[in-house]
């Protein structure tokens, strides 16, 4: 086991290398970057998601410009959309501040080492280390993300084996009505229904609507501060959860049907094991192994991924909404950072699941298997 262990650190590190490179190469070739919106914001001109920068944009600076500059001026200011009338220094001295006056593959590998060192560098337009802005987001995310995956395991896990075991009766068929309804739902649609009912919309007003905790928090004591977090999260982690309650619930139950139909099942109830010793004793470790093989993806998208919209709705100011600003301000330090960081947590994970498999089956062994 230890061999395989290593061979996966060591396959981590080109896993990475090739992430972090395409992720480079792409944003080479997209449009616009931490210098066009720095002179958009001298020029005025507007920055949104959905606007471009005119090209012969520089608004008043473009009038200040004299007869007199130079080819070699102007081929350093054509380089940037709106640079016109912006003095040669002055780019320049945004390009040594942002790195760009090294060419790409400099750029790269300076990156790379910094990584590696876990030295990432501050935000371009915070003045705040990336490490510290995502420290300052995380417990957002982490409320989010915890809550929103203990939930729907608690639930879906125990209706999915409950369905297999009654697969076919009315049961099983008005749960999975339910489920499908709530897979298709989306959350964000899902998140503004319950806000116009239950958040002071057009209906009920029992649910605050921004923020984790109310403003009087620090002076509550620690119960009331309990049930305020959980007042806070409830809406929020209503909408998260119902894609993946419907999902981790009908691969609990394809599963356990699966192996409740294999031979070896009817030769323990044939020994008079009762149902609750076949299904717990025997059935529960082979199923569970697939279930498991999902909970990498799972951990890692209830940390980092999806919940832009709901972080959106409900105020609430994570990491999802870090990296969706990020990519439109061009805030190539922070969107780097993270992808990196986010990276390594998912193999790491992977890593571990693939290792809790021995644990649950120890028939597993990869040390016989190539990486």
């Amino acid at each position: 086991m230890a061999a395989y262990v290593v061979r996966r650190i060591l396959l981590m590190i080109p896993t990475i290398l090739g992430i972090m490179l395409i992720s480079f190469i792409v944003i080479q070739f997209a449009p616009g970057g931490p210098i066009e919106r720095i002179i958009a914001q001298l020029s005025g001109t507007d920055v949104s998601a959905t606007a471009r920068i005119s090209g012969g944009g520089g608004g008043d600076f473009a009038g200040t410009q004299s007869a007199e500059t130079s080819g070699a001026d102007s081929a350093i200011n054509s380089k940037y959309r709106g640079a016109q009338g912006l003095p040669p220094d002055f780019i320049a001295d945004l390009e040594r501040q942002f790195g760009f006056d090294k060419p790409a593959w400099q750029r790269f590998a300076l990156m790379i080492w910094n990584y590696a060192r876990f030295d990432f560098g501050e935000s371009y337009f915070r003045d705040v280390t990336v490490l510290e802005l995502i420290a300052e987001k995380l417990p957002v995310s982490i409320s989010l993300g915890l809550w929103m995956m203990l939930i729907s395991y608690l639930i879906s896990i125990p209706l999915g084996i409950r369905k297999a075991v009654r697969d076919g009766t009315p049961f099983d068929v008005w749960t999975s009505g339910i489920i499908v309804i709530a897979y298709a739902v989306p959350g964000f649609l899902f998140a503004i229904f319950l806000i116009v009912f239950f958040a002071g919309g057009s209906f009920f007003d029992w649910f605050p609507l921004r923020g984790l905790t109310s403003e009087n928090w620090a002076e509550m004591s620690w119960p009331a501060r309990i049930v305020d977090y959980f007042w806070h999260l409830a809406l929020p982690l209503i909408s998260m959860a119902l894609a993946a309650f419907a999902t981790t619930t009908l691969l609990t139950k394809n599963s356990f049907l699966d192996e409740i139909r294999k031979q070896y099942v009817v030769t323990a109830r044939s020994k008079g094991l009762t149902e609750g010793q076949v299904l717990y004793g025997h059935v529960f470790r082979n199923a569970m192994l697939l279930i498991i093989s999902g909970f990498p993806g799972a951990f890692v998208s209830a940390f980092f991924a999806g919940s832009l919209l709901i972080e959106t709705i409900f105020s609430l100011d994570g990491l999802g909404l870090l990296g969706f600003e990020s990519v439109i301000n061009r805030d190539y330090a922070v969107v780097f950072a993270t992808l990196y960081i986010f990276s390594l947590i998912g193999l790491v994970v992977q890593l571990i699941s693939d290792l809790t498999y021995t644990w649950i089956d120890p028939r597993i062994d990869f040390e016989s298997r190539e990486v």
